[in-house]
């Protein structure tokens, strides 16, 4: 394996784990308001998350600074010709970020507002990644300079609109899984009788975005083996979540929705390999793994320097999720 590859492989890795950790964050958010009918269980929601929603975004972070410094011209592409979408998921981080610390620091009048924030910026985020990523694979108008000139359409199309519904859809039952994993109480019965509803939106969601998958990219040529099958198992692993929420196994639930939200990103990354970025202008103007890449040297030390801090920092998170691994309860102190 080439260092080019080992990288493309490493960013894939960094999304899919972004994907699948804040993807709970996101279904969580989203839970404060289509699930908790109290302020006292929209409390006990953020307490399930407040001690991991911010190093789960650092997911993110390293992914974009892998792009920037493993495949330069893929970062400027990207983030030229994605800017206003960027801006407006950062800005949702942003706010949920601050609605997080502040829902509990001013007058009580206030608490409503931060609340709504929290659930603005859970459901934005993952509506403009499905997007983004959807129309990303199916091809953005890349001149043979590598800029990007995207219109509306381009943006927004049929194809990308359903990725971006079928992301939401996937992070709320995520985040559900991870509420009858996490809590205990009224809303965690809750949380299991709504799923049993969202399976079915879902599957229908992945079945969608199967065909138009189909329909609108290259990645059934690309791969004819392995985006079927990998779509085959994210709609798998959702009817078999689906199973074990109704014989109440949790822990098989929440991994069975932790593996589609794995195939279902991986189809995307499979699919685009060797390609980062396709030109819908002409094949010729694809950006690669190896027209986009940094020199051998950078990714060499690059390298190194990865392999040798990675151990900690997993090791780090890990912990974490093992110190605060108590369900949380409906008379939890608030913050707590």
């Amino acid at each position: 394996m080439s260092l080019n590859e080992l990288w493309f492989l490493l960013v894939a890795v960094l999304f899919i784990g972004f994907f699948i950790l804040e993807g709970f964050d996101f279904g969580v958010g989203m839970s404060t308001r289509f699930l908790a009918r109290s302020q006292r269980e929209r409390d006990q929601l953020v307490t399930t998350i407040g001690p991991f929603w911010d190093a789960n975004e650092v997911w993110l972070i390293t992914a974009g600074g892998a792009i920037f410094a493993a495949f330069p011209e893929w970062y400027a592409t990207m983030f030229s010709g994605y800017y206003l979408p960027f801006v407006l998921f950062l800005l949702a981080l942003i706010v949920r970020g601050v609605a997080f610390e502040f829902r509990h620091k001013v007058h009580t009048n206030w608490t409503n507002l931060w609340d709504w924030m929290i659930f603005i910026g859970s459901i934005v985020p993952a509506f403009v990644l499905g997007v983004l990523f959807t129309s990303l694979v199916r091809g953005m108008p890349i001149d043979a300079s590598a800029n990007m000139y995207a219109g509306f359409t381009d943006y927004f199309n049929l194809y990308s609109v359903v990725g971006g519904i079928a992301m939401v859809v996937l992070c709320f039952v995520h985040g559900l899984t991870y509420i009858g994993l996490r809590t205990e109480g009224p809303i965690r019965e809750r949380a299991q009788k709504m799923l049993t509803k969202m399976y079915i939106l879902l599957l229908i969601g992945l079945i969608a975005f199967a065909v138009l998958t189909y329909l609108s990219t290259d990645l059934f040529d690309a791969r004819p083996v392995a985006t079927p099958l990998l779509l085959f198992a994210a709609v798998l692993t959702t009817a078999l979540a689906y199973f074990f929420t109704g014989k109440r196994m949790e822990g098989w639930a929440f991994t069975m929705t932790t593996g589609t939200i794995l195939f279902t990103v991986s189809t995307l990354f499979v699919g685009l390999f060797p390609r980062v970025m396709i030109s819908s202008i002409s094949s010729d103007f694809n950006l690669t793994i190896m027209n986009a890449s940094s020199s051998p040297y950078t990714l060499k030390v690059m390298t190194i320097v990865s392999l040798t801090l990675l151990p900690f920092v997993l090791g780090y998170q890990i912990w974490s999720y093992y110190v605060f691994r108590k369900r949380v309860s409906d008379k939890e102190p608030v913050g707590h």
